[in-house]
């Protein structure tokens, strides 16, 4: 597949929406739309045989939503990703975290937009304010036991895709 030309469909603070002019090997052509996120860190706060997860709203799926802490630099801020996995973890729940270890590089949809995670193991953890975004306003933090978050898998609780698939990068982890 090549891409013959491209063209913006749609911009915002928050995304871009591309429409690519495609030509496929057998030579006929095609359109493709990609979703353009910046990349953004996701955090497994883990401590007594258990998880601070957050849950919130989320306008698209209509509900709130378990998950872990994640997110992306404010427009205009950066850093690395070790930094920004700490700042999310202290901004949505007020933990700081004494060790952090990278778990893992993800991509979040390959089939539909750039966007790509890391996952971190977040220990030795320390209480502090939260500073939340306005967006946030509704978040709350909860800590789960690991066999609550299991039930909480089982029964449709949390159904985050980045999550579970950082959680399953941890389990791999513990291998």
């Amino acid at each position: 597949m090549r891409t013959t030309s491209t063209r913006e469909v749609y911009r915002n603070p928050w995304i871009r929406l591309r429409e690519d002019a495609i030509e496929l090997d057998d030579g006929s052509p095609g359109i493709y739309s990609v979703v353009e996120r910046p990349d953004f860190g996701l955090v497994i706060p883990a401590e007594r045989n258990g998880f601070w997860l957050v849950e919130q709203y989320r306008h698209p799926l209509g509900r709130r939503s378990w998950e872990f802490p994640q997110g992306t630099w404010p427009t205009g801020a950066g850093g690395s990703a070790e930094e920004l996995a700490r700042a999310e973890l202290a901004e949505e729940t007020g933990l700081r975290a004494g060790s952090l270890r990278h778990l893992g590089h993800l991509d979040l949809a390959p089939g539909l937009a750039t966007q790509e995670f890391d996952v971190w193991l977040a220990t030795d953890l320390t209480v502090g304010p939260t500073a939340r975004e306005a967006s946030e306003a509704d978040m709350v933090s909860a800590f789960v036991t690991e066999a609550e978050l299991r039930a909480m898998v089982a029964d449709g609780r949390f159904t985050d895709g980045p999550s579970l698939a950082a959680l399953s990068l941890l389990l791999l982890d513990r291998s």
